[in-house]
Parts: C-alpha cells; structure tokens; sequence
C-alpha cells in the first residue's frame, strides 16, 4: 500500500469535505480530530487501523465550500462525471461550446466533457452549426458539489 494515497475526510455529519494527504490523515488521528470510518484490511498505525476515509470529531462549518469552485479541466470532468456531454461515451478531453478561435472562453459554462471523436467531430464549431445535440446543461458547480463526485 503506497503511502502517498489520499484519504477522504468527512464533516462530523458524515458530509465530504475532500481529501486530504496519508500524512496529515495519520496526524489528524494521533491528535485525535479525527476517527476511521473506513479501513484498508487488517494493516494498522500504532492504534488506528490503515485509514481510507477519516471523520472529523467535531463539525466544522464549511461555509467555503458553497461557492463555487475555480475552473480547472479536471473539475470539468468531474462535474460531468467523465461522461461524454454528446454521445455518452467515457470522456478524456474538454470541448469550448463557443471555440476559443471565436472568442470562447475557458469558464464553466462554455466546457463540456468529450470523448476524442466527438471532440474532433465537432471541430471549431458551436453544437448547433456542427448539428450535435448536448445531453447536458453546463453549470458552474461548487466546492462542495465538486467534493462529493
């Protein structure tokens, strides 16, 4: 088991908060702001068993995580669960409704995830000129929204 792997935190009402490293994962738990809810196998840390998933012992008000998040690629992914927003397909790239040859910017509401043939079918064209349908609404998603996918 690599060390360097992410475990998931949770509020202390069971809501995703994100990720956090092995490391500080280890150190919340010695400090003891933390417990395991979920373990790998039989593999310990001294007193604790191997963490996949940490819940934070005392609720913290995660206000932050409601606004929406800053724009990445892969967040674009993740909002569209890796889905093809044309044909439903396992999507690897990001596809500008608007090119970007024509003004189209890199915001949430002008990406979709797509597939590479959909993406190359498309071409340097808007949905409608290239007479393909999106199956979903672009939206700019929050933190929290993010977290949870």
């Amino acid at each position: 088991m690599a060390v360097t792997t992410a475990v998931v935190l949770l509020n202390a009402s069971y809501e995703p908060l994100g990720a956090v490293s092995f490391q500080h994962a280890v150190k919340m738990l010695f400090r003891e702001v933390a417990t395991v809810e979920e373990a790998h196998g039989d593999r310990r840390i001294g007193p604790h068993p191997w963490p996949r998933v940490i819940r934070l012992v005392r609720y913290v008000a995660a206000r932050w995580m409601y606004r929406p998040a800053g724009y990445s690629r892969e967040g674009v992914l993740r909002r569209d669960r890796r889905r093809c927003a044309y044909c439903g397909h396992h999507a690897v790239t990001v596809d500008h409704l608007l090119p970007r040859s024509r003004g189209g910017a890199w915001t949430w509401t002008n990406t979709v995830a797509a597939c590479g043939p959909c993406n190359h079918r498309k071409a340097n064209r808007t949905p409608d000129e290239a007479g393909m349908r999106l199956r979903v609404t672009p939206y700019a998603p929050t933190r929290a929204q993010l977290a949870a996918l």
